[in-house]
């Protein structure tokens, strides 16, 4: 048996998707003085991912500055940052702010540690069980071994509405990804533009069509019409003496009950710590229910927009040049350059007729591994290497973010971290949350204890 923490640095962590969580994960291996990693990105530039790359300088934070640090032992590191390189800038920072932030961490934890990070530009297509790890397959037919392979793959695009599938809707009419950058191109004053769901995403195309110079009117629609409420200078009121309750019920009446004593901010603040423990311990009914039932309103109120945010939304809405509707495509037909959406008002039985110059699909991102487009995700599912969490909220992974097979059993060689672990975690999508993940994900594969021939 080898046990020492040189047998461990003799392994070789293998991480693909070089977006926050997985530059994260390289960051905190070479922190922890861990394995060798190899780092994989398509896109030209590591630590930026979509948050980060395709945002505009009015796209901010939804969090704080104060909470913002990449490393959960250093609480305060992002602020003095802040103060080194950006000190003009505090509470909501501009997301590309941010980005620059993380790029500078892995160069830094890079120069510490020479030689110790591979970063490969390439797209991983494949990957299959090899000599007790890992080969990973890039999209230009290199092959690579590792012995401990690690999915970060991130935010997936939205699903296509099934309304607009079949219409024959082309690129200059419908912009399936919200974050291609080019939603507000070829656009007239007169035009109408119907971005598909109210929620955060909404909101970052709506103030990239302003500032790209779009006059003209933006309609905004998902089921039930919920805008992201705005955060409050204010204080969090004190904390939870115990665990909230399991039920969702019981859940929903403390918040309640909390929020006529402290206000609703700080009662949903207050739920925080337990979170992900609330959802660990709740059976596969009460997380249903809460997703059928509570989960448009926990978004709301849970993810929040800066205050300058929310007020340029509410100058947009008073200007009548973006309006919130609650309703349900039905259906989509392109007549004379423009898309006649046909929809239905929530509560109605009726069907009225939109006009529109472009569709936006902003109605969040996907996590229903059954229907992605990614190439390595797809071939894992069809090899039984991984499958989709009970709620198809991601992939199912345990609690040591270890992905669980087709069989039903947790590999410890094939790790999956970030937003596509919700299933497992649910809160798993903001900074604070992956932090932590990544963080007790190296501090596992540099302290491991290692039997030859076998796998953690």
């Amino acid at each position: 048996m080898i046990t020492s923490a040189a047998r461990a640095a003799d392994r070789h962590v293998m991480i693909v998707g070089a977006g926050f969580s997985g530059t994260l994960q390289a960051i905190n291996l070479l922190r922890h003085e861990g394995p060798h990693a190899t780092l994989i990105e398509r896109q030209p530039h590591a630590g930026r991912g979509i948050a980060y790359s395709a945002a505009h300088p009015d796209h901010l934070l939804n969090v704080r500055a104060g909470n913002m640090s990449a490393l959960p032992d250093d609480p305060d590191h992002f602020l003095r940052w802040l103060a080194r390189h950006r000190p003009e800038l505090g509470g909501f920072v501009p997301r590309i702010v941010y980005g620059d932030y993380l790029a500078d961490l892995l160069r830094a934890a890079m120069e510490r540690a020479e030689g110790r990070l591979t970063l490969i530009r390439g797209e991983a297509v494949d990957a299959e069980r090899s000599g007790g790890g890992y080969a990973v397959t890039l999209d230009d037919g290199r092959r690579l071994a590792a012995d401990t392979l690690v999915l970060a793959p991130g935010n997936l695009p939205p699903h296509e509405p099934p309304a607009l599938a079949g219409a024959g809707l082309d690129p200059d009419l419908y912009a399936p990804d919200p974050w291609s950058g080019n939603v507000a191109d070829g656009l007239a004053a007169d035009d109408r533009v119907l971005i598909v769901g109210t929620g955060l995403t909404m909101v970052d195309v709506a103030l990239l069509l302003d500032a790209r110079g779009f006059r003209g009117r933006i309609i905004a629609m998902s089921r039930r019409g919920l805008l992201p409420h705005a955060h409050a200078d204010q204080t969090m009121g004190a904390p939870l003496q115990q665990r909230p309750p399991l039920r969702p019920s019981e859940l929903l009446r403390s918040v309640r009950a909390r929020t006529g004593a402290t206000g609703w901010r700080p009662a949903v603040d207050a739920l925080r710590p337990f979170t992900q423990d609330l959802w660990l311990g709740a059976d596969a009914e009460g997380r249903r229910r809460f997703l059928r039932h509570l989960r448009p309103w926990w978004d709301i109120h849970r993810h929040r927009l800066a205050p300058r945010v929310a007020e340029r939304i509410a100058a947009m809405r008073a200007d009548g040049r973006l309006d919130i509707v609650a309703g349900k495509l039905a259906g989509a037909d392109v007549r004379d350059g423009q898309v006649d959406i046909s929809w239905r008002p929530r509560g109605a039985d009726t069907l009225r007729t939109l006009r529109v110059r472009r569709i936006v699909n902003a109605s969040g991102p996907q996590g229903d591994l059954a229907r992605t487009g990614e190439p390595l995700l797809r071939r894992l599912l069809e090899r039984g290497l991984i499958r989709p969490d009970a709620l198809h909220l991601g992939i199912d992974v345990n609690p040591q973010s270890e992905a669980i097979g087709a069989s039903g059993q947790a590999d410890s060689g094939l790790l999956v971290i970030g937003p596509m672990t919700r299933g497992t975690f649910w809160e798993i999508v903001a900074v604070p949350d992956i932090r932590v993940q990544t963080w007790s994900v190296a501090r596992r594969l540099s302290n491991a204890h290692w039997v030859e021939g076998e796998g953690l």
